[in-house]
């Protein structure tokens, strides 16, 4: 889950810029067209510490609940169809390039326990506005094309939920319509707290419960072929190591969010002993349950019928016990999974829009905010317009298949942005802090560099040009309007800035 309260002060990054609080106190900033907060009088609110009211179980429980949703749900059958019945494989190394990742994040939360991310840690490396900037907007990217691949994979699930056809105009029209509903929720507004997420967390563990449970009746029954587990098939145009590589950078996206707990650090009691044995516990958890359930999919279904499942969870159900009345829940556990993704991760993505138009980076019209609701609907707008676009854009002209097509994109955007806080963490050495906090090994973050890396190359990823189509298109969407809004600034120079609105 990544939106949490948002009435309460300072709660994540998108807050602290909605506030003008994006600086970093110890080092002067350079470039970019925000100038008027360096120097702005702190405020009383700032000097403000949230409530320590996370311990250790509610953590783990937000961590493993933000870890969990569209990516195993949709994915495990695409990811089979790359390296065929060692589909568990793709899953494993996802696991160890992210745990590599986190034990980077670990050292810059327990340093800097504060509601931060990845963007905040690289202005305090760098100082430089654009660098911090484009952070910022991959993340948001990221935000729009994972909850862009959820309304997809609702469309699919919704059309197995209730026996409809599925065609190119329904799933189409199901995922427009999901899409605009997440707008109506958006713009009423939303709090989203960790109590919430408990009970999201279950019912989404509930549906991979439920997979490996009448899965293992599958296969005590006798009918289940365990030889397909070891057997690897990739494609005859790939050798063995760009099969593994290419369904990594596709199961990588069933591990992302694990980076979205540093925004808690600031209400966790003692964040330096309690993030890095909790987060490692949560990674770890995800990633048993997901091989588990990649094994079980496999010996249960045969790969190639796993493939070509839009919902392939649900395929397993349905052949591991064929007419049990619980294998009908699977598809609507499936649904509300990628719904509270879809959903959270718009709220994301408008938000962090809305605060870098609170901070002039972005044109000041996406800062607008409703009278009553006090919720960003230009932001909100932008972002639904977006994945609007890409969602029918791809639908109507993409080849492969949307979902991984766009959760491919994901992965590529968060493993960007991981490959540069792995840079960061080293870089922050320098920077002493007076409290005690994890350190991680030095060549971990170098590791983590490399493996980011070759996961984002097109040549060592083996991912979908289209792929690198869509990010880099988001990208340039973003530098232009970053440029659009410098020319504005400079125009309006001297003009009073407004102060921010409070965002629900």
């Amino acid at each position: 889950m990544r939106i949490r309260e948002p009435a309460e002060p300072a709660k994540n990054l998108h807050k602290r810029l909605r506030a003008g609080r994006l600086r970093d106190a110890g080092r002067p900033s350079r470039g970019g067209p925000v100038t008027s907060t360096e120097t702005a009088p702190r405020s009383a609110e700032e000097h403000t510490e949230l409530k320590r009211a996370i311990g250790p179980k509610l953590l783990l429980l937000f961590i493993i609940g933000d870890i969990l949703g569209t990516g195993v749900y949709a994915l495990t059958g695409q990811v089979a169809g790359e390296v065929g019945g060692a589909a568990w494989l793709p899953f494993l190394v996802a696991f160890v390039v992210a745990t590599i990742t986190a034990f980077s994040y670990l050292e810059l939360v327990t340093k800097y326990p504060q509601a931060a991310g990845a963007a905040l840690y690289v202005h305090k490396a760098f100082g430089i506005h654009i660098v911090t900037f484009l952070v910022m907007f991959v993340v948001m990217s990221s935000g729009i094309t994972s909850a862009s691949a959820a309304s997809v994979a609702f469309a699919s699930n919704f059309a197995a939920a209730f026996g409809i056809e599925p065609g190119v105009g329904v799933s189409l029209g199901v995922a427009l319509v999901f899409m605009l509903l997440i707008l109506a929720v958006n713009l009423r507004g939303v709090a989203e707290g960790v109590g919430l997420n408990v009970v999201f967390t279950l019912i989404e563990l509930s549906g991979l419960l439920l997979v490996l449970l009448l899965g293992s009746v599958a296969i005590f029954a006798g009918n289940a072929d365990f030889s397909r587990v070891v057997l690897f098939e990739g494609p005859e145009d790939k050798s063995f190591l760009l099969a593994v590589t290419t369904a990594t950078s596709l199961a990588f996206f069933a591990m992302v969010g694990f980076e979205d707990s540093v925004n808690m650090a600031e209400e966790t009691h003692q964040p330096s002993k309690v993030f890095p044995r909790t987060l490692l516990t949560g990674l770890t958890l995800a990633a048993i349950i997901y091989v588990l359930v990649s094994i079980v999919a496999v010996a249960v279904v045969p790969v190639g019928e796993l493939a070509k499942s839009a919902t392939p969870l649900t395929t397993v159900v349905e052949q591991a016990v064929p007419g049990f009345p619980i294998a009908a829940l699977l598809p609507f556990i499936s649904m509300f999974a990628v719904a509270n993704s879809a959903l959270i991760n718009m709220m994301m993505a408008s938000r962090l829009i809305y605060g870098m138009a609170r901070q002039a980076v972005l044109p000041p019209v996406l800062g607008r905010v409703l009278p009553r609701r006090r919720t960003p609907y230009a932001a909100i707008a932008f972002t639904t317009a977006l994945a609007v676009v890409l969602i029918t854009v791809l639908s109507l002209g993409a080849d492969d298949p949307i979902v991984g097509l766009l959760g491919g994109t994901t992965s590529l955007l968060l493993l960007s942005v991981f490959a540069v806080v792995n840079v960061v963490v080293l870089v922050l050495r320098r920077d002493a802090v007076d409290h005690e906090h994890f350190r991680t090994p030095t060549a971990l973050p170098l590791v983590g560099v490399v493996s980011c890396v070759l996961l984002v190359l097109p040549w060592t990823s083996g991912r979908d040009v289209e792929q690198y189509g869509i990010a880099g298109a988001l990208l340039a969407l973003g530098l232009v309007l970053w440029a659009l809004t410098v020319v504005l600034n400079r125009a309006t120079r001297g003009t009073p800035r407004r102060e921010p609105a409070d965002v629900r």
